[in-house]
């Protein structure tokens, strides 16, 4: 099943090199260090290296807590942290500066990943969360590179995904070193496809670590605004639309919107009244403001009143709201929400967050909120307690990969 599948992975290369080619036209970043996505690398390497793959922002930012752990841990290592997005590799910039080495992950060619395998020749590799390469994972056993599958998450519809493909994936999962799972109900998901060894860790979006200095700007931000201020995080195409329309309340206040993708900035901005980087403080008649920075969220989660998260009233899976309740934001998520099921679970049971079916329901529930100063300090307190006491998946991870490298 693999033959076949390589196969259809060339026949598509056409396509591949034309979409990465149309991507660049918006995001340049698509265009910079095309080589590394067929395997061809320069440079020096240290002798010893770990490598964690973190697709995008999200798990770039995610995989922080453990990359730094795994540097302390092994202090004659190098870390390599691969990405597969533009937008990731500008997060890598942003979160680890030099200190570490980035580069794109190979597509998933037997001859790119042996490229990439020979050049860096890591002596641990971390998936984060779903990454499964087919071609990847069997280049990995077959040079003796253990691979842990960290942080992982698996909804209902990627395992029947997985199941249909079974003669493709089931031998990739089998092959893992280990399997670090989010919860019992996603480590039993991984077990049922035939991973030899899964322990539950927790997710490791709990142990991050907000920005400082980025909280007290945003609170001192919001406390010249003087008034209340709603936040639409991480909106995906078509939901700004829907969630401004049915913007409503007894009390002025402004809306901020950050979009998930900074390639729809412009596009989102027609619908605001100003736009962070050219009015970092809005106008008094200003309703909506863009917020066109990135890697600011914890900014904007200390600047709200209250967060609704996007990606979450179209069937996307939603967003991730750990950041914006450990930054003590009241959290509104839409119905669509399995890519972060654990996590909204728990908020929502702690009373941190509130599950609205739609994007009117969701913008009442705000209004609502934004009139109840005791409720929003209730959730606040909730959120910032569920954060800290889910703490404590770098270690169990750690530990994991400090005895594989045994």
């Amino acid at each position: 099943m693999r033959r076949l599948y390589t196969l259809a992975l060339r026949l598509a290369l056409p396509v591949i090199l034309l979409r990465l080619w149309w991507r660049g036209r918006r995001e340049p970043g698509y265009r910079d260090a095309v080589p590394e996505r067929f395997g061809i690398y320069v440079g020096e390497i240290p002798p010893k290296l770990f490598w964690v793959h973190a697709v995008s922002v999200g798990e770039a930012r995610a995989a922080a807590p453990l990359v730094r752990a795994l540097k302390a841990a092994l202090p004659d290592h190098e870390a390599l942290v691969t990405c597969t997005t533009a937008t990731g590799r500008e997060t890598l910039k942003q979160v680890y500066g030099e200190s570490v080495l980035a580069a794109y992950l190979p597509y998933d060619y037997p001859e790119s990943v042996q490229g990439f395998l020979e050049h860096f020749r890591p002596r641990l590799g971390v998936l984060m969360e779903t990454e499964l390469w087919p071609n990847l994972v069997a280049g990995c056993a077959s040079h003796g590179v253990p691979v842990v599958l960290a942080s992982a998450r698996m909804s209902e519809k990627s395992a029947r995904g997985y199941r249909r493909w079974r003669a493709l994936m089931v031998p990739a999962i089998r092959s893992l070193a280990a399997v670090c799972a989010q919860s019992e109900v996603d480590a039993a998901r991984v077990r049922s496809l035939g991973a030899p060894r899964v322990e539950v860790t927790g997710n490791l979006k709990f142990d991050v670590t907000l920005d400082a200095a980025q909280l007290a700007a945003g609170r001192e931000w919001r406390r010249r605004l003087g008034r209340p201020v709603l936040l639409l995080a991480s909106t995906r195409e078509g939901e700004e639309k829907i969630l401004l329309e049915n913007a409503s309340g007894t009390i002025p206040f402004l809306t901020v919107v950050v979009p998930r993708h900074p390639q729809r900035f412009d596009e989102v901005g027609a619908l605001a009244q100003s736009r962070r980087t050219r009015n970092p403080v809005p106008g008094p008649g200003d309703q909506v403001h863009l917020g066109d920075t990135m890697g600011e969220m914890a900014f904007y989660y200390a600047a709200c009143d209250v967060a609704v998260i996007g990606g979450s009233f179209a069937p996307l899976g939603g967003q991730n709201l750990i950041e914006a309740l450990a930054a003590g934001a009241p959290v509104i998520v839409g119905p669509s929400m399995f890519n972060f099921a654990e996590a909204t679970r728990l908020a929502l049971e702690a009373g941190a967050a509130v599950q609205v079916p739609d994007a009117a329901a969701a913008m009442r529930e705000a209004s609502e909120l934004l009139s109840n100063q005791e409720k929003r300090q209730r959730m606040s307190q909730a959120g910032k307690a569920l954060c800290e006491a889910h703490r404590g998946a770098t270690e169990r991870h750690l530990a994991i990969c400090r005895n594989l490298l045994r």
